[in-house]
């Protein structure tokens, strides 16, 4: 469905010199720079699949959606979304695709949303019964239904999520892009958001690819994440091989009892000093917070002795294991790329 070559972007911008005579320099000996925003960019998305876009601010992740939706034109290399070429820019391709930007509206801001679908349909030459049964499957789903006839602006910012998302969808794409769909909601938004995304997209098969800063909605939607640093991809591919590729490591934290066996609690014999302040594991580093909590990061191989030495030391009121955060395993994968 999505087939990218060797796409780059490169942006030259003008460096202005300080003060009134580094203006006067820069009408006659102007300085450029230039920024590769995406940079030799080579991936297939298959129809149906729900694709991760991952990177941090300025790594071409928007930019990348802007040249797939023909918004802006590649320096260099081609791309095909469903076959068509998107800086052609030909209204058959225009019909089969959205692009929905979690920080611009699409919706007039003074109107009733309605108001907008009306004329998005009209827009698309869409016939009134195909527009009917969309607007209502997606009002339904999304929940939304009383709020039609509110002006834009006096929604709240997940229920204008939830609008822009009708808009876009109304004419039925074949391939939808999102940028921050859930950037800004509250954690009851984010999460009707994802469950109407992953619904959607197991009803009508529409190929997704989905820039997000927020790694819940990466974890619950997409199987598989394409990273890109700096303009170039660093990776792509399953989502659980990203994160046990992180070396497979686990973190345990441990707390004591109330009572405590830390260093200085009212305890006797040999639970007084089982675990001082400065507690080091023998299979890695260990941290101690402010709260009291002890944490390692260990091999998942050694995740049974680790807990049979904390166990041994001494008592502790509650032990849990879990996997290394996402967000951490993509900063490490971006450390390792500067």
């Amino acid at each position: 469905m999505i087939e990218v070559s060797h796409l780059s972007r490169v942006f030259r911008t003008y460096k202005k010199q300080p003060g009134f005579w580094g203006g006067v320099r820069g009408l006659f000996r102007r300085e450029f720079e230039e920024t590769r925003a995406a940079d030799d960019i080579n991936f297939t998305i298959a129809e149906g699949e729900f694709v991760g876009f991952l990177g941090p601010n300025g790594a071409g992740k928007t930019t990348t959606l802007k040249m797939l939706s023909g918004l802006i034109y590649p320096t260099s290399g081609t791309a095909r979304v469903a076959g068509f070429d998107p800086t052609r820019r030909e209204n058959a391709y225009r019909r089969i695709f959205a692009l929905v930007l979690g920080q611009k509206n699409q919706l007039w801001w003074d109107l009733p949303a309605i108001e907008s679908f009306l004329l998005l349909r009209h827009i698309y030459g869409l016939p009134s019964d195909q527009y009917r049964q969309t607007l209502d499957e997606l009002v339904d789903l999304l929940g939304v239904r009383e709020k039609l006839n509110v002006m834009v602006r006096e929604l709240s910012l997940g229920e204008r999520m939830k609008m822009e998302l009708i808009a876009a969808l109304l004419h039925r794409p074949r391939v939808l892009f999102l940028d921050e769909p859930t950037i800004g909601l509250d954690v009851v938004s984010q999460k009707a958001v994802r469950q109407f995304l992953r619904d959607y997209n197991r009803r009508h098969r529409v190929t997704i690819l989905l820039t997000s800063h927020y790694m819940a909605d990466i974890k619950e939607l997409c199987e598989r994440v394409i990273v890109i640093h700096k303009g170039k991809k660093i990776y792509d591919g399953a989502l659980d091989r990203l994160e046990s590729g992180s070396g497979s490591r686990k973190k345990i934290i441990t707390f004591l009892p109330a009572l405590g066996s830390v260093e200085g609690a009212a305890l006797t014999g040999a639970q007084a000093a089982s675990f001082p302040d400065d507690w080091q594991s023998h299979y890695g580093a260990t941290t101690r917070g402010d709260d009291g909590k002890f944490t390692l990061r260990v091999p998942s191989e050694n995740i049974a002795a680790v807990s049979q030495e904390i166990l041994h030391t001494g008592p502790v009121a509650d032990i849990t294991i879990e996997d290394v955060p996402l967000e951490d395993v993509i900063a490490e994968l971006f450390n390792a790329q500067a």
